[in-house]
């Protein structure tokens, strides 16, 4: 993996909401890149431009002005039909709420995200890593929350996206259930070398990242390497 390769960067990035007395600055000049295959942390209070960020970075929403480059192409200069590519294959996104599909059990679920891929990892193997194996054919409504957490992040992966996009994936887990959601992506982000990238205000959650970008009123105010970085399951909080 080349660790040393810079995967995303983001250049002067700017994006505001509303106009006139009623507009807002969200980002006001963002700055930072993340090489391939790092576990990289958004930390930040609410309302600092995080989800925000990373909206743009998923191709969901568009920035006002500056330049998002991921594997050497820049996202703002895709067509609509580059664009849905680009989500569809190389990107995967965690988000707090699971979005399962009811009528479908955890198995097909997750299958759902290998039908967008062409290079899906090993279902059977990635059911196993998410520790599904006896829940597979149990319905979301049959699972708890950590449980379709689970299911919610191997439909993500399974496309094995080159970039791992998670917006407060343990927000509405108890702490037991969020380490081991951590833990989870750690070991997805090891096995499969993805590039994570992880929004979040818990500031215990920086000690297991390889990178930690703080943001704050839309400016990044700090930008480090963690030189000595601890597994997610030696986190407290």
């Amino acid at each position: 993996m080349e660790r040393d390769t810079n995967f995303l960067e983001i250049s002067e990035l700017k994006k505001s909401f509303g106009s006139g007395e009623t507009r807002q600055e969200v980002l006001r000049g963002v700055n930072f890149s993340v090489r391939k295959g790092e576990f990289c942390v958004l930390l930040g209070p609410s309302g600092s431009g995080k989800s925000t960020l990373l909206n743009i970075i998923g191709g969901i929403d568009v920035q006002d002005s500056g330049t998002i480059t991921i594997n050497g192409e820049r996202l703002r200069e895709m067509d609509e039909k580059s664009l849905t590519a680009y989500r569809r294959l190389h990107l995967g996104y965690v988000f707090q709420t699971y979005n399962l599909i009811p009528n479908l059990n955890a198995k097909e679920n997750i299958e759902v995200g290998a039908y967008l891929s062409k290079s899906a990892v090993n279902l059977d193997e990635l059911i196993s890593v998410l520790g599904l194996t006896e829940h597979q054919y149990k319905y979301p409504n049959q699972l708890s929350g950590g449980q379709q957490q689970r299911v919610s992040i191997g439909r993500a992966i399974v496309k094995n996206p080159d970039l791992l996009l998670c917006d407060e994936p343990t927000g509405a887990l108890d702490y037991k259930t969020s380490k081991e959601i951590l833990q989870l992506i750690e070991n997805c982000n090891k096995k499969y070398g993805n590039t994570v990238i992880m929004v979040t205000h818990n500031e215990a959650i920086r000690s297991m990242a390889d990178h930690v970008i703080k943001l704050r009123d839309g400016l990044v105010r700090s930008d480090e390497r963690n030189e000595h970085k601890i597994t997610a399951s030696e986190l407290e909080w």
